[in-house]
């Protein structure tokens, strides 16, 4: 059973997310994770149970996000807290499944594989673990970096994992294994993002350099680098053809990128805030962005499709290029 909110009161409900397609769900500072109705922009049910901030923004679509995913069977629900503990939900009955603990500081990014059956949780103790997904049991611990942990994800077909530091590096590891395989440098800062494309081939970084990078998995050298931001890059992700780069920046404002070239296409405006996440859907036709501060509590996500964008609470007028 889950707590929702409902014209001000709390309620609860026993729900499958399955049925709230197409849909997203967002992470707070205020403990909570909402679900919305993409088309819409209205508020379906409110997720609480964390006892800390919970950072993430997600569409319900096999591909994942930061610190808040569906499993590719969209069964169970993580996320990832402030808490230093990470929660799978069973989405069937909307009880939770397991609660992942072990790590000594907040758990930032957490990612399934591809298959489901493994998750992984970066934290800011400078570790990575690696977690069976049916039982709650972690397998291995990835120990290399020496800063925070920042991202953390598997490639499509789960043999390598992708590790992101505020220690200006990124790191590939042996999904199997949990071996070191390579050390991907170049940024002047610290890595605040991390991805690969969706065949595996490419890896995207984004840094506090305000600058993006991307690299082949296979030479691990790098193919183009992303410049234009003002600020501080926080959020980079291909869309899933893999021949487009979103990128989320302090400067409040979202670039799309040609991830061959590095030419930036468009830049999206509109924000009034710093955007901290930003996403494709599942066809990489919508957009969704962030924003929030320490301070602030509900900031609104947008929305942004080929025919044009829209706040969960009013509409811009910006559009995506095709």
């Amino acid at each position: 059973m889950l707590e929702y909110e409902k014209s001000g009161e709390l309620k609860t409900k026993s729900i499958d997310l399955l049925d709230l397609a197409p849909s997203f769900i967002t992470g707070s500072y205020d403990r909570t994770c909402k679900l919305w109705d993409t088309a819409s922009g209205e508020e379906l049910h409110t997720l609480e149970g964390h006892r800390n901030v919970v950072y993430a923004i997600a569409f319900n679509n096999p591909y994942g996000s930061v610190c808040l995913s569906f499993n590719p069977q969209s069964t169970l629900v993580a996320t990832g807290s402030m808490d230093t503990t990470a929660k799978l939900w069973d989405v069937q009955n909307g009880e939770e499944a397991f609660t992942l603990t072990g790590h000594s500081a907040e758990i930032i990014a957490l990612s399934f594989n591809t298959s489901g059956d493994r998750i992984i949780t970066g934290s800011f103790d400078h570790t990575v673990a690696v977690w069976d997904a049916g039982t709650g049991r972690r397998v291995c611990t990835l120990i290399g970096h020496c800063a925070e942990i920042s991202s953390a994800l598997f490639n499509w077909d789960c043999s390598l994992i992708l590790t992101g530091s505020m220690d200006k590096t990124c790191m590939l590891w042996d999904a199997l294994s949990g071996k070191h395989v390579a050390t991907l440098t170049g940024h002047d800062d610290e890595i605040l993002d991390s991805c690969f494309d969706y065949t595996g081939k490419l890896i995207a970084t984004a840094s506090a350099d305000g600058t993006a990078r991307v690299f082949s998995a296979v030479t691990r050298k790098c193919i183009s680098k992303l410049e234009g931001h003002e600020g501080e890059i926080s959020k980079i992700s291909f869309n899933p053809q893999g021949n487009r780069l979103l990128t989320g920046s302090s400067d409040k404002t979202a670039r799309i990128w040609d991830a061959q070239t590095g030419q930036c296409l468009q830049v999206l405006e509109g924000h009034t805030d710093e955007i901290f996440s930003c996403a494709f859907n599942y066809q990489g036709n919508i957009v969704i962005t962030g924003t929030g501060k320490l301070s602030t509590i509900g900031a609104e996500p947008r929305v942004c499709t080929e025919e044009g964008t829209e706040s969960l609470r009013k509409k811009t007028r910006w559009r995506i290029l095709k």
